[in-house]
């Protein structure tokens, strides 16, 4: 898996621009299509980021059998059935969207110290659980929580390719 994917660090950077992307659709066409735009940008993460991985030289792939190959597709159904519960939210409040968004991305991300074996993802994970939760209490406007989590995962996906190109993942 982190051969494959480096260390999964293009789907971070992917995930953080798909915030970032989101956030200025907040601030400069309308919150509604920040949801919209998160969800459809969302949908392009796995395919944008083993392009990535690609462009990188890595297989975009894990090998056939790997049984960590299941454990992402339960931890992604999971994940679907969560943004179906989100959406739901935001038609009562939009501004509960994206800190339930950045809860279950962190949850996901916990499953990733399995997937990749490395600790960095329990932060990660954790840091985005906090944020969604504090940002949520508080009520925080909907572009301040987008950027929150488009900051987090571009920090992330900053450490997790450094770290990689550190230890030289093949």
């Amino acid at each position: 898996m982190r051969n494959g994917y480096f260390d999964g660090a293009p789907g971070i950077l992917v995930s953080g621009l798909v915030w970032l992307v989101s956030g200025l659709f907040a601030v400069f066409v309308s919150q509604g299509s920040a949801v919209l735009a998160l969800l459809f940008g969302g949908a392009v993460i796995h395919p944008l980021s083993v392009l990535a991985a690609k462009i990188l030289g890595r297989s975009g792939a894990h090998s056939n059998g790997n049984p960590l190959g299941r454990l992402a597709i339960e931890g992604t159904i999971w994940l679907l059935a969560g943004i179906a519960i989100a959406y739901a939210m935001q038609l009562l409040r939009l501004e509960w969207f994206f800190p339930a968004m950045l809860l279950l991305i962190g949850g996901r991300y916990l499953t990733f110290q399995s997937l990749y074996g490395l600790r960095i993802y329990w932060i990660c994970g954790a840091a985005l659980c906090i944020a969604g939760l504090a940002l949520g209490l508080v009520r925080a406007p909907v572009p301040v929580s987008v950027f929150v989590g488009s900051a987090i995962e571009l920090m992330f996906a900053t450490l997790v390719f450094s770290k990689a190109r550190q230890q030289g993942v093949p």
